[in-house]
């Protein structure tokens, strides 16, 4: 379909700051009739409406997120059916006409989800979608299973109750490549967001062939999951002796997870019954991200005088998963992002020697700015470590391309953030994937006689000590935007100015398209003594963020480097 270039620029860049233009969008909407009563209430608000009509929620990397409201710079049923006619032409122009679709326990989520549907099928395209709400990894897979030419999953993945999303997947099953999220993007700007998306209803759709459940792919997924096991005997003979406190937080994993776990033998679980079932309020948690020490504080209280061995939590869309750990003192603690990994990635390795699976080429991938003791791990075991940019899309790509060349087999993939991936029939991160692994491992250590923070303990005394923190700032609206983008000037100008008595070896512009990898927007500086710290925008929210590492005889030593690297971050920024 050709591009009109004038629709284009009219509406899909940026909006200047001239509040007249921006008051004049939003005079079209009020005129229109559309989300009336939500826009008349903001009518004396500048600030609101500027918020609301300075720009289009732009499509990313990975496809909308935003604030569910009024306005193009929010999340609603006007731009999810913008983006998704964008797609649909993307789809036809390439020659696919298949789709599958899913969506989490957010707000809004199922609407969002069944207006792409009816805009989908309006455009011929053949659609399957879950009747209930499913991981997103649930979806990557469909996708896979059904050779779909593409997927949506409506979700904000970790972000605040506010907020709802649009990601899209390719046709491997990962999230749409830079080159094919412009390409929907330009198609999609080629619309007013006003204007009339062709659609039809979901039982007509149905009546005529278009639209069709994709329930049917659950049983495959689970039975794929449980086939990840490495220790087969150890978790039939066993499993039992892990007592397990798991926690959804409201969101899609509580069923995929304990089907999961009790088809495996894991049969001492537990529930945090104020956070069973679907509320895309999220009314127990400030925000429903596993990575936040908040998070566990109702499964905290559950666990007193309890003798559970690990708590588990995911977030909304079930990709993410955060774990504290019962210690030696009775007490429990968290394990971060980066210490999960590290742990799952030993384990695997030292799990697949022992039972033989361990495949001659195989590799772990991490980002850039996940934690170096994997590299230690790798190096010693004489496996192969890939980084990407951050993002597991990169690393889904890695897996495809391995799949073509053969040129390694793919062992684990993982990032800081709580993100994890074992096996490829999955192209994302996957915390039903991730539970299982958890568990298994953790049975092994208990069995041995030891808790998986005895299991760290004994990783830094293999492989060294490493510490790491990430420091996240917000800034939202036009002038955090403008604020970010000076940081990341500041930092590109001279990194060995802003660190005197700092020995700095190397400062890594990533724009410039280092390692081969596609060119992003991160600085990451490396100094003499194995520390580093990286500088990155969020691409998903409104923040900047800083990851510290550092290496050290010991856990102090470690601690101490990096709480110096924060102090001299704190007093750059400010």
């Amino acid at each position: 379909m050709a591009i009109n270039l004038m629709k284009a620029i009219l509406y899909g860049l940026i909006m200047t700051a001239n509040y007249e233009s921006i008051k004049a969008e939003y005079s079209r909407w009020i005129s229109s009739g559309v989300f009336c009563d939500e826009l008349h209430k903001i009518a004396d608000s500048e600030p609101e409406i500027t918020d609301r009509f300075r720009k289009h929620l732009s499509f990313g990397t990975g496809g909308l997120r935003g604030i569910i409201g009024a306005g193009i710079n929010r999340m609603n049923g006007l731009v999810v059916r913008r983006a998704t006619q964008g797609l649909a032409d993307y789809i036809k122009d390439n020659g696919g006409m298949s789709a599958c679709i899913a969506y989490d326990t957010r707000n809004m989520s199922r609407d969002f989800a069944a207006a792409a549907a009816e805009v989908l099928c309006a455009n011929g395209v053949k659609v399957f979608m879950f009747t209930d709400v499913r991981p997103t990894p649930m979806l990557s897979f469909a996708v896979r299973e059904k050779q779909a030419f593409t997927g949506i999953v409506i979700t904000a993945s970790h972000n605040p109750r506010e907020y709802n999303g649009y990601k899209v997947y390719g046709a491997d099953g990962g999230q749409i490549t830079d080159e094919a999220a412009s390409a929907v993007s330009a198609r999609m700007n080629s619309y007013d967001v006003l204007s009339e998306i062709p659609r039809i209803s979901l039982e007509d759709a149905r009546e005529s062939g278009l639209l069709c459940d994709l329930d049917e792919a659950d049983s495959l997924y689970y039975e794929k999951v449980k086939s990840l096991i490495v220790r087969g005997v150890l978790v039939a003979d066993h499993a039992p002796k892990l007592s397990i406190l798991f926690t959804p937080l409201h969101g899609s994993g509580n069923i995929p997870v304990r089907r999961v776990l009790g088809e495996s033998g894991f049969a001492n679980l537990s529930v945090v019954a104020e956070q069973e079932l679907p509320d895309g309020n999220f009314p127990t948690v400030p925000y429903p991200n596993p990575e936040e020490a908040e998070t566990f504080t109702l499964a905290l209280q559950k666990a007193q005088g309890k003798d559970f061995d690990i708590i588990l939590a995911t977030d909304p869309d079930c990709d993410r998963i955060g774990v504290q750990a019962r210690t030696r003192s009775g007490e429990y603690a968290p394990l971060s992002g980066n210490q999960i990994g590290a742990l799952l990635c030993d384990y695997l390795i030292t799990a697949k020697k022992e039972t033989g699976t361990l495949e001659k080429n195989a590799a772990v991938i991490k980002t850039i700015v996940t934690t170096e003791l994997a590299r230690k791990i790798c190096m010693k075991n004489n496996i192969a470590l890939v980084e990407t940019l951050t993002g597991f899309k990169y690393i889904g790509e890695k897996i495809g391309g391995w799949e073509q060349d053969n040129e390694y087999s793919f062992l684990f993939g993982f990032e800081e953030s709580y993100g994890y991936l074992a096996d490829g029939f999955v192209r994302d991160k996957d915390a039903v994937i991730a539970a299982a692994l958890i568990c298994e491992m953790a049975l092994y250590h208990k069995v041995n006689k030891h808790t998986l923070h005895d299991a760290l303990d004994a990783l830094y005394l293999k492989y060294g000590y490493t510490d790491e923190k990430l420091i996240s700032v917000t800034l939202e609206g036009a002038d955090g935007m403008k604020k970010i983008n000076s940081i990341m000037k500041m930092f590109r100008s001279d990194a060995k100015a802003l660190m005197p008595g700092e020995e700095v070896i190397a400062a890594e512009d990533y724009l410039t398209g280092l390692y081969g990898l596609p060119k992003a927007d991160v600085v990451k500086i490396l100094f003499a003594d194995e520390s580093w710290l990286a500088v990155r925008p969020s691409g998903t929210e409104p923040k900047i963020k800083f990851y510290l590492g550092a290496a050290g005889k010991n856990k102090e030593e470690v601690a101490a480097r990096c709480g110096v690297l924060q102090e001299r971050l704190t007093f750059i920024l400010n």
